[in-house]
């Protein structure tokens, strides 16, 4: 097959479903799951802080094993796309369940029951979808170019989808209650992550390779020991830089979405405002991602980060100077989310680019473990989003059931929605300045990816 042909428009949309699928959960669990768990379930926020934290080492063992299962797959669909169709019920299931949690159980039924649920939707589903979906993009075409306007799209359709369900959540719980919210929402992603799976095409890779012919040269998978391409994945420096941006991306957008319930709860006082904030947070980050396709061809990914970085940075610094300016809480959102949006698509990109580079430098090619390393940072950021305010506000001392909270607390808040996001954001640009991969692109491409003549399926 020609490996660098490029991907027709229905296909790349139907990626994207695959990203909004994924996005029905993390959205659900970064901006509602610690609410639901301290005020609806009425689990302590230190029980909960600790139960995303200790989740953590998990998530990480099942991140690689799920890379090494994906890079071993044979099968008529490829190596991906098997594992997006049966992930699909998988998430259905987990998150009916999720949300059943009785407020009348006693204390530790509870705590157990968030234990199971959460280690089977997030350490387990949600990762067969993180690494299979982003493998699948470094197997559907070598054009760098066409993989930045592929993730963009899956960033589009994530942002649409991210769009929908945060503004849509927050008055569906209120009037359905959880546990159908759940449902629904399960029903949703179950539909949305099983796209990719039937509809796009792999094409790299797909044919074998009967023996290493040089550096460069791709050894056959089914001969290649699975530790061995560990260890190969391992030395790819490219891999631990993205597995710290998927940490720090996420680790920002879960940390100011769990923040921003309390945020209109204690500080402002006004409930409502959390639609606007939801909606201002997401529609102006899809405008920015319109310009990434030309901005990363034209000059380079880091470029276009970088500047979105810097945006990022800006837009936390205004929210945290807003107190409860709501105006100048809603302009400081839509800067932030013109800085975050672009940030996934990029790591996408990225991820498929790494891959190419570690098949270039060790003739081992490993779209499944480099996946797992935005899985494994991805869902470390999203934990650590989820736990970090869940400490921060039992420090403070945060009583749920307490009508009026402290000074403490309130000003904890204020600086979680705000300040810290600034901290972080500065932590991101740095490493997006060593994600230096795409000068080494043409190269790569010569050596490797025009190396099999062109030639129809």
């Amino acid at each position: 097959m020609n490996e660098s042909k490029k991907i027709p428009v229905s296909r790349k949309l139907a990626y994207g479903c695959g990203a909004g699928g994924g996005n029905v959960v993390s959205t659900v669990f970064a901006s509602f799951l610690l609410s639901y768990y301290t005020d609806t379930a009425l689990i302590a926020a230190a029980a909960v802080a600790s139960m995303m934290v200790i989740c953590r080492v998990f998530d990480g063992i099942t991140d690689f094993v799920m890379g090494g299962l994906v890079d071993r797959t044979k099968s008529k669909l490829g190596k991906a796309r098997p594992w997006l169709i049966a992930a699909g019920p998988l998430m259905l299931l987990g998150m009916t369940l999720t949300f059943r949690v009785n407020p009348n159980w006693a204390d530790g039924t509870k705590i157990v029951y968030a234990y199971v649920t959460y280690i089977f939707v997030n350490c387990i589903v949600y990762t067969i979808v993180g690494v299979a979906h982003t493998a699948l993009l470094a197997r559907m075409t070598r054009d760098p170019k066409d993989r930045n306007t592929t993730s963009t799209f899956s960033s589009l359709m994530n942002g649409i989808v991210g769009l929908v369900v945060s503004t849509a959540v927050a008055a569906m719980y209120l009037q359905i209650g959880w546990a159908n919210t759940g449902l629904i929402l399960g029903v949703i992603a179950c539909v949305l992550i099983m796209i990719p799976g039937l509809f796009c095409k792999e094409t790299v890779g797909v044919d074998e390779v009967v023996e290493m012919d040089g550096p460069g040269a791709p050894a056959p998978k089914s001969d290649v020991p699975m530790m061995t391409q560990l260890k190969a994945v391992l030395t790819n420096r490219y891999f631990w830089i993205a597995l710290v941006l998927g940490v720090i991306i996420l680790l920002i957008n879960a940390n100011a979405v769990a923040f921003q319930i309390y945020y209109c709860n204690i500080v402002l006082n006004n409930p409502a405002v959390l639609v606007q904030l939801m909606a201002f947070g997401q529609a102006p980050g899809l405008i920015m991602l319109l310009f990434m396709p030309y901005i990363s061809n034209k000059f380079s990914k880091r470029i276009f980060l970088t500047g979105c970085g810097i945006i990022l940075a800006i837009g936390f610094a205004v929210t945290g100077m807003a107190g409860a300016n709501v105006t100048m809480l809603l302009a400081g959102t839509v800067i932030r989310s013109l800085g975050i949006s672009p940030m996934f698509a990029g790591l996408y990109a990225f991820c498929a680019d790494a891959a190419d580079y570690g098949e270039w430098k060790t003739g081992i090619r490993s779209e499944g473990f480099m996946a797992s390393s935005q899985s494994i940072g991805s869902k470390i950021g999203m934990g650590l989003g989820q736990a970090l305010p869940a400490f921060l506000l039992a420090f403070a001392g945060y009583e749920a059931t307490a009508a009026v909270q402290s000074e403490a607390v309130v000003n904890i808040v204020r600086f979680g929605f705000g300040w810290l996001g600034v901290i972080l954001a500065v932590l991101l640009i740095i490493g997006i300045l060593l994600m230096d991969v795409e000068k080494y692109m043409p190269q790569i491409r010569a050596q490797i990816g025009d190396k099999r003549p062109p030639m129809e399926a």
